[in-house]
């Protein structure tokens, strides 16, 4: 379909050119009496006749070029390619309305070439400006949006606020369960390089990843269709990056969201990035039972641990205890003495020794 549509310009651009240019060359050539060439409609069916030969040469690369222009469209962002297209047009303005000024001047190389050359490099600038101004562009309508009362402004910001997941904690899976409790409000984003990266990892040969990718794109699927919460697909990318952790950062800017994550390293550049992130790992610290130095646990030692002589135990939750001196007990459910916490944002750790190996040195 598109080669013909190429096609039919190429006939229609061939006659023009026949009407107007063919009966200067023959008078060019002194071709004596060319009566019944010289006609409208015969000039016409000979210049559509000579572009139509020029197509077996021409349409290929022309079908190429628009194809890859129309990928490229589709591709960009929906902001870089309207914020372009507003300064491309205020470019071609501003080049017209000086090129109308110099038409006043009765020089053939000021009224003629100077307007083409205006309208390319106004066009250019004009397109330019806008695609890299675009994030203060956005800015400036972001801020006209936020005017109004303070409550209608809190309303419309907390209905705006987009809370964008990233892959690690789609896979994790714990973010549908907070998403059903309620606990997360707003619009839960999904951006498209993120479902192409799930999508890599469920199609990839080693059994683990690929079984991560699954639960990742069932986990999604859950959110979708049985959770009662807003769910958007972000179809932009941001060729210029390569990473997808980049990626998250670069859209939570541009949209004033809030990356969703149990990843620390994305964790820690959004924090430097000054991007508002929720990481899973704090909530589940913050919601887990606090345990105090000097408080007593009864655990089960199941394995020996890094170190010389320690041992290793988990409570319910989840969180690891390092016995001191706990090795001689693997298999075993002993009470122990919380000795310290360590709480990091990776988790938390605690620390314990046996309460019969304190008893032993008090006595």
């Amino acid at each position: 379909m598109l080669r013909r549509i190429i096609q039919a310009c190429f006939l229609i651009i061939g006659g023009t050119l026949g009407i107007f240019l063919i009966p200067d060359l023959l008078s060019l050539m002194n071709a004596g009496d060319m009566t019944l060439i010289n006609n409208p409609y015969v000039t016409a069916v000979l210049g559509a006749l000579i572009f139509y030969l020029l197509t077996f040469w021409a349409v290929d690369p022309v079908t190429n070029f628009v194809r890859w222009a129309e990928e490229s469209l589709i591709k960009a962002p929906i902001t870089d390619v309207l914020f372009g297209s507003v300064g491309l047009f205020f470019g071609l303005l501003v080049a017209f309305l000086v090129g109308f000024a110099l038409n006043a001047i009765q020089v053939p190389v000021v009224n003629t070439v100077a307007p083409t050359l205006l309208t390319l490099l106004f066009g250019y600038l004009g397109f330019q400006v806008g695609f890299k101004k675009r994030d203060e562009l956005l800015g400036l309508f972001s801020k006209s949006k936020k005017k109004g009362t303070e409550e209608e402004t809190e309303k419309e910001s907390r209905a705006r606020e987009w809370k964008i997941l990233d892959t690690s904690v789609i896979i994790d899976g714990r973010v549908a369960d907070i998403c059903q409790t309620g606990f997360l409000e707003g619009t839960i984003v999904i951006p498209q390089f993120v479902l192409e990266e799930l999508q890599h990892i469920a199609d990839s040969s080693d059994v683990l990843k690929r079984n991560r990718g699954r639960r990742g794109l069932d986990i999604l699927n859950r959110i979708q269709k049985e959770l009662k919460i807003k769910v958007e697909i972000y179809e932009g990318d941001f060729d210029d990056i390569q990473e997808v952790d980049s990626k998250l950062v670069k859209l939570a800017k541009l949209t004033n969201g809030v990356v969703v994550t149990n990843d620390f390293n994305l964790n820690k550049v959004c924090e430097l990035q000054k991007v508002a992130v929720l990481n899973i790992n704090d909530l589940a610290n913050a919601v887990k039972p606090v345990v105090l130095p000097g408080e007593e646990l009864s655990i089960q030692v199941i394995k020996d641990g890094k170190e010389h002589n320690q041992g290793i135990a988990y409570l319910d939750d989840g969180t690891m205890i390092v016995v001191e001196e706990g090795r001689d007990y693997i298999g075993k459910r002993i009470d122990v003495l919380v000795t310290s916490v360590l709480q990091t944002s990776a988790g938390r750790m605690i620390f314990a020794k046996p309460k019969l190996l304190e008893k032993s040195i008090i006595s």
